[in-house]
C-alpha cells in the first residue's frame, strides 16, 4: 500500500472477526481476507512484507483459501516472483458483508 500508513488496529479488528465468523478460517487466511477488505493487501509478497511474514507461508495460505470453497480467488500469478494477486470469492465476500454494521432500520429509508 503507498501513501497512508494502514491502521493496524482496524486489520487486526477485521481479522479476528472474520476467525470468529468461520472457525476454518487460520489466522493468516483471515488476515489476507481482511487485508484484502481494508485495501492493505491485494497481492503475496506486499502481504508478507506488510506483517513480516515469510512469503512462501502466505502462498500457502492463499491456496488453502483458493481451494476452499470460494472464499478467495486468484487473479494473478507472476511466474518469476510467485507473487500472487487475489480479491475475495462469493463466500469471503459474503464473510466481509458481516463485518461492516446493517444500517438500523430507522435509517434505512
Amino acid at each position: 500500500m503507498k501513501g497512508a500508513e494502514p491502521d493496524a488496529g482496524a486489520f487486526l479488528d477485521a481479522a479476528e472477526r472474520l476467525a470468529g465468523l468461520d472457525a476454518c478460517l487460520s489466522p493468516l487466511q483471515a488476515g489476507l481476507l481482511a487485508a484484502s477488505h481494508l485495501g492493505i493487501a491485494g497481492d503475496s509478497r506486499s502481504f508478507s512484507r506488510l506483517l513480516g511474514i515469510e512469503h512462501a507461508l502466505v502462498l500457502r495460505e492463499l491456496a488453502g483459501l483458493a481451494e476452499d470453497g470460494d472464499l478467495l480467488r486468484i487473479t494473478g500469478r507472476d511466474a518469476r516472483t510467485m507473487r500472487t494477486h487475489y480479491v475475495p470469492g462469493a463466500e469471503g465476500a459474503r464473510l466481509l458483508a458481516a463485518l461492516d454494521p446493517p444500517v438500523p432500520l430507522s435509517l434505512a429509508g
